[in-house]
C-alpha cells in the first residue's frame, strides 16, 4: 500500500468513527462514563496491587466502595439541597420585593441624569439581552438533556456504568497491552510517547481537577451555609463542580451568592462574608489544591478547554461534555507533535536533504 493510500485509509477510517460515535451518542453515556471512573480508578487498583492484593479483588473492593460513596452522598445531600430549594421557592417573593425596594433610590438617581430616550433605550436593550441570554440557556439546557430518552439514560447510568467500569477496571492492563500489540512496529515507540504525554495531561487535569473541584465544592457549601446563606449549599457545591472551567464557577457563584445575600439580608454584612467565602476559596484553589493536585503546568490552556467543553456540549450533549477534555488533550498533543516535527524539517529550515539552502 502507497503512501498515499495509507493516509487515505487512516482518513476514511477516522471519518467512519466521528460518524458512528454521532450516531450512537444518544447509547454511549454509560460506557463513557464507565470508562472516565475506571481511568480515575486505576491508580488506586495499582496501589492495591503493589500491597498484594489481586487486581479483580482490588477492582471488586474499589467499585462497590466508590459506588456506594456516590449514593450515600446523593442520599445524604439529596434531601438537604430538596429542602433548600424548596425554601428558596417560598422566599422568592420577598427577595424581589426586598431587591426592588434596594434598587428604586438607584434607579431615582439614574433617572435624573437620563432623557426618556435613553430610558427607553435601555430598557429595550435590556429586554433584548435578557432574551438572547434566556434562548441561549435554554438551548443548552436543552443540549445538555439530547432526545427523548432521557429516563433511559439515566437508569443505564445507574446500572450499566458500574458494570462497564468493573470490567474496564479489572481489565484494564490487558486492554492497554493489546492496544499496544496493534501499534505499527516502525512507529511504536513514537505513539507511545505521545501516549504517555496524553496520559500525563489527563492524569493531571482530570484526575487533578476533579479533586479539586470537590474540594472546593465541599469548602463553598460549608462556608456558604455557615455565614448563614440561604440556599448556600446549592450554590456551594455548584461553584465548586463549576470551577471544572477555568475561572467560571467562581465568578458565578460570587455572583449568585453576593446577590442572594444582598436579596436577603438588611445590611452588606452577608454580602461581605459571602464575598470573603470565595475569597478564602480562591485563594486557596491557586496557593493550594491546583498546584499540589494538577500541576504547574498541564499543556491545556484555559480557553482551549472552555471551546472544547462548549463544542463538546452542542454537538453530543452531556457526552460531549465527558469527551471532550480527553479529546482536547489529543489534539493538542497531536498538535505540538506536528508542530516539533515541522520545526525540525526542511521545510521549516529552507534546507535540502544535504545540508544546503536551496
Amino acid at each position: 500500500m502507497s503512501r498515499e493510500n495509507k493516509l487515505w485509509f487512516w482518513l476514511i477510517g477516522l471519518i467512519v468513527c466521528c460518524l458512528l460515535l454521532y450516531f450512537l451518542r444518544g447509547m454511549l453515556l454509560p460506557f463513557v462514563a464507565g470508562m472516565a471512573v475506571a481511568y480515575l480508578l486505576d491508580p488506586l487498583a495499582r496501589r492495591l496491587e503493589r500491597l498484594g492484593l489481586s487486581r479483580v479483588f482490588a477492582t471488586v473492593i474499589i467499585t462497590l466502595s466508590f459506588f456506594l460513596c456516590v449514593v450515600l452522598l446523593i442520599g445524604i445531600v439529596g434531601p438537604l439541597v430538596e429542602d433548600q430549594l424548596i425554601g428558596f421557592g417560598h422566599r422568592v417573593p420577598n427577595y424581589v420585593h426586598q431587591l426592588i425596594n434596594r434598587g428604586e433610590p438607584v434607579w431615582r438617581a439614574a433617572k435624573s441624569y437620563l432623557s426618556t430616550k435613553d430610558i427607553e433605550q435601555l430598557r429595550t436593550a435590556g429586554g433584548e439581552y435578557a432574551g438572547t441570554l434566556a434562548t441561549w440557556a435554554a438551548g443548552m439546557f436543552s443540549r445538555l438533556l439530547t432526545g427523548s430518552l432521557v429516563v433511559v439514560n439515566l437508569l443505564s447510568l445507574i446500572f450499566i456504568t458500574p458494570v462497564v467500569t468493573f470490567y474496564l477496571l479489572r481489565d484494564w492492563h490487558g486492554v492497554t497491552q493489546r492496544f499496544d500489540s496493534w501499534l505499527p512496529r516502525a512507529h511504536a515507540e513514537t505513539i507511545r510517547q505521545q501516549l504517555h504525554e496524553i496520559d500525563t495531561i489527563l492524569a493531571g487535569f482530570v484526575r487533578g481537577q476533579a479533586l479539586v473541584c470537590l474540594s472546593l465544592g465541599a469548602f463553598y457549601a460549608l462556608g456558604l451555609t455557615v455565614v448563614g446563606l440561604d440556599l448556600g449549599l446549592v450554590v456551594g457545591f455548584a461553584a465548586g463542580l463549576g470551577s471544572f472551567i477555568p475561572y467560571l464557577g467562581t465568578i458565578s457563584g460570587f455572583l449568585v451568592g453576593t446577590g442572594l445575600a444582598i436579596a436577603q439580608s438588611q445590611d452588606w454584612t452577608l454580602a461581605a462574608m459571602v464575598a470573603g467565602v470565595f475569597v478564602v476559596g480562591n485563594l486557596m484553589e491557586g496557593n493550594i489544591l491546583a498546584p499540589k493536585l494538577v500541576g504547574e503546568k498541564i499543556g491545556l490552556h484555559p480557553v482551549w478547554v472552555i471551546f472544547a467543553l462548549l463544542a463538546g456540549g452542542t454537538l453530543f450533549g452531556f457526552l460531549g461534555i465527558l469527551l471532550a477534555l480527553p479529546v482536547a488533550a489529543v489534539i493538542g498533543v497531536l498538535t505540538r507533535f506536528g508542530l516539533r516535527r515541522y520545526l525540525d524539517s526542511s521545510l521549516y529550515s529552507g534546507e535540502t536533504d544535504e545540508g544546503t539552502t536551496p
